[in-house]
Protein backbone atom coordinates (compact mmCIF):
# COMPACT_ATOMS: atom_id res chain seq x y z
CA UNK A 1 0.00 0.00 0.00
CA UNK A 2 1.37 3.38 -1.03
CA UNK A 3 -0.46 6.63 -0.28
CA UNK A 4 0.98 10.05 -1.12
CA UNK A 5 -0.81 13.21 -0.02
CA UNK A 6 -0.30 16.66 -1.53
CA UNK A 7 -1.95 20.07 -1.66
CA UNK A 8 -1.41 21.34 1.84
CA UNK A 9 -0.14 24.80 2.68
CA UNK A 10 -0.71 28.05 4.54
CA UNK A 11 -4.11 29.69 4.12
CA UNK A 12 -5.99 32.47 5.85
CA UNK A 13 -9.18 31.79 7.81
CA UNK A 14 -12.09 31.51 5.42
CA UNK A 15 -9.86 30.26 2.63
CA UNK A 16 -9.87 27.00 0.70
CA UNK A 17 -7.50 24.16 -0.10
CA UNK A 18 -7.84 20.96 -2.10
CA UNK A 19 -5.89 17.95 -0.91
CA UNK A 20 -5.07 15.00 -3.15
CA UNK A 21 -3.93 11.48 -2.36
CA UNK A 22 -2.33 9.27 -4.99
CA UNK A 23 -2.89 5.60 -4.20
CA UNK A 24 -1.06 2.52 -5.47
CA UNK A 25 -0.23 -1.04 -4.51
CA UNK A 26 -3.79 -2.15 -3.76
CA UNK A 27 -7.24 -2.29 -5.34
CA UNK A 28 -8.15 1.35 -4.80
CA UNK A 29 -11.42 1.21 -6.72
CA UNK A 30 -12.82 -1.43 -4.35
CA UNK A 31 -11.49 0.08 -1.12
CA UNK A 32 -13.34 2.45 1.18
CA UNK A 33 -11.13 5.45 1.93
CA UNK A 34 -10.89 8.15 4.59
CA UNK A 35 -9.16 11.35 5.55
CA UNK A 36 -7.84 11.74 9.07
CA UNK A 37 -5.88 14.56 10.69
CA UNK A 38 -3.59 15.20 13.62
CA UNK A 39 -3.27 18.61 15.21
CA UNK A 40 -0.15 19.51 17.22
CA UNK A 41 -0.17 17.73 20.57
CA UNK A 42 -3.41 15.87 19.83
CA UNK A 43 -4.49 12.39 18.82
CA UNK A 44 -5.28 11.45 15.24
CA UNK A 45 -8.94 12.18 14.50
CA UNK A 46 -11.21 11.00 11.72
CA UNK A 47 -12.43 13.65 9.24
CA UNK A 48 -14.41 11.94 6.47
CA UNK A 49 -15.06 8.62 4.74
CA UNK A 50 -16.12 7.68 1.22
CA UNK A 51 -17.14 4.21 0.09
CA UNK A 52 -15.62 2.55 -2.97
CA UNK A 53 -18.38 3.57 -5.39
CA UNK A 54 -18.61 7.16 -4.08
CA UNK A 55 -22.31 6.60 -3.37
CA UNK A 56 -21.94 7.29 0.33
CA UNK A 57 -19.89 9.78 2.30
CA UNK A 58 -19.75 10.63 5.98
CA UNK A 59 -18.21 13.56 7.83
CA UNK A 60 -17.19 14.60 11.31
CA UNK A 61 -19.74 17.22 12.44
CA UNK A 62 -16.99 19.80 12.81
CA UNK A 63 -16.27 19.74 9.06
CA UNK A 64 -19.65 18.79 7.60
CA UNK A 65 -20.85 21.43 5.18
CA UNK A 66 -17.33 22.83 4.73
CA UNK A 67 -15.32 19.80 3.53
CA UNK A 68 -16.10 17.48 0.61
CA UNK A 69 -14.47 14.08 0.15
CA UNK A 70 -14.41 12.62 -3.36
CA UNK A 71 -12.50 10.12 -5.45
CA UNK A 72 -11.57 9.33 -9.03
CA UNK A 73 -11.19 5.57 -9.32
CA UNK A 74 -9.87 5.86 -12.88
CA UNK A 75 -6.95 7.92 -11.53
CA UNK A 76 -6.56 6.05 -8.21
CA UNK A 77 -6.85 9.39 -6.45
CA UNK A 78 -8.69 10.58 -3.35
CA UNK A 79 -9.54 14.25 -2.74
CA UNK A 80 -10.57 16.52 0.10
CA UNK A 81 -11.96 19.94 -0.82
CA UNK A 82 -11.77 22.19 2.23
CA UNK A 83 -13.69 25.47 2.26
CA UNK A 84 -14.32 28.09 4.95
CA UNK A 85 -11.21 26.93 6.77
CA UNK A 86 -10.83 27.75 10.46
CA UNK A 87 -7.74 28.02 12.63
CA UNK A 88 -8.82 24.83 14.39
CA UNK A 89 -8.48 22.95 11.09
CA UNK A 90 -4.69 23.32 11.36
CA UNK A 91 -3.23 19.81 11.30
CA UNK A 92 -1.34 17.24 9.28
CA UNK A 93 -3.88 15.58 6.99
CA UNK A 94 -3.54 11.92 6.00
CA UNK A 95 -5.43 9.75 3.57
CA UNK A 96 -6.08 6.31 4.97
CA UNK A 97 -7.73 2.96 4.37
CA UNK A 98 -11.16 3.48 5.95
CA UNK A 99 -11.27 0.08 7.66
CA UNK A 100 -7.69 0.35 8.91
CA UNK A 101 -6.89 3.99 9.54
CA UNK A 102 -3.40 3.16 10.76
CA UNK A 103 -2.60 2.48 7.10
CA UNK A 104 -2.03 6.00 5.82
CA UNK A 105 0.41 8.19 3.92
CA UNK A 106 3.09 10.55 5.15
CA UNK A 107 0.65 13.43 5.43
CA UNK A 108 0.42 16.99 4.21
CA UNK A 109 0.52 20.03 6.51
CA UNK A 110 -2.43 22.41 6.51
CA UNK A 111 -1.95 25.65 8.44
CA UNK A 112 -4.83 28.11 8.81
CA UNK A 113 -3.58 31.41 10.14
CA UNK A 114 -3.88 35.13 9.55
Amino acid sequence: VHLVESGGGLVQPGGSLRLSCAASGFAFSSTHMAWVRQAPGKEVEWVATIIDTSDLTNYDPRVKGRFTISRDNAKNTLYLQMNSLKTEDTAVYYCAIANDQSTRGQGTQVTVSS
